[in-house]
């Protein structure tokens, strides 16, 4: 789940990535009513929601029509707690931009899924990293990952290439050697419980967290500000 927006008294247009047929918009009437129907049903479309939808599907059409949904998912924290809220909806925020097209894509909806799930029930120190862990790894999706290839011959990230290099480029957009050797150590990260063996302070996320926005903004057409990155500097 991705976006809610009211449309009349008592409905909803949502914005849903889905498995079967991608990025989707669904019309759900009468679920904000004060109804006994309708009661604590718009509670379900909140961003990140993880949901089972039984849809009416029609290729032809922008606005999809749902028939049945309920949770798929009960989070324990990422809804409730401050901290992983925050962290959940600069996800949303970052995989929208990303989002330009509707086709499906099982392996970008599984690392989603997968995502959300971890940050539930990951420990405090790895949802500290989490925001830098899904930040250098979505990219993969989009075909603009940075190149896995740091060394101690190439310490040096130029943010404008996305690549490892031996020196300092000629422009300022690149990571110093310890922020190259920090991606290089996310980027292989492969299970999101090894984020508790990197330890960062709230200083060095927050020009991370910059860094890899600007990179990008360079990549993705039109991507814009992020409204969630401020929160999420002062939260971590």
């Amino acid at each position: 789940m991705l976006r809610a927006v009211r449309y009349g008294d008592t409905s909803l247009i949502v914005s849903v990535l889905t498995e079967l047929f991608g990025l989707q918009s669904y019309m759900l009437n009468g679920v904000r009513s004060s109804s006994k129907k309708g009661a604590g049903r718009a509670n379900l479309f909140q961003p990140s929601g993880i949901l089972d939808l039984v849809v009416y599907h029609n290729d032809l059409k922008q606005l999809q029509r749902l028939r049945e949904f309920q949770w798929a998912f009960l989070y324990e924290k990422v809804l409730s707690d401050v901290h992983r809220n925050a962290i959940a909806v600069y996800m949303v925020e970052l995989l929208t931009k990303c989002l330009k097209q509707p086709e499906a894509n099982a392996d970008l909806y599984n690392f989603i899924e997968d995502s959300f799930i971890h940050l539930d029930r990951a420990s405090d120190a790895v949802a500290a990293n989490f925001p830098l862990f899904f930040s250098v790894h979505l990219p993969v999706f989009f075909g603009f990952r940075f190149q896995d290839n740091y060394s101690p011959t190439t310490p040096y990230l130029d943010l404008q290439e996305g690549n490892f290099i031996s020196h300092p480029p000629s422009h300022n957009h690149f990571l110093d050697e310890n922020l190259s050797f920090i991606t290089a150590q996310l980027l292989r990260v492969q299970q999101p419980n090894e984020l508790e063996e990197i330890k960062l302070n709230h200083l060095l996320r927050r020009q991370l967290l910059q860094a890899y926005i600007t990179y990008y903004s360079w990549q993705v057409q039109e991507f814009g500000s992020m409204k969630t990155l401020e929160v999420l500097r002062e939260i971590l």
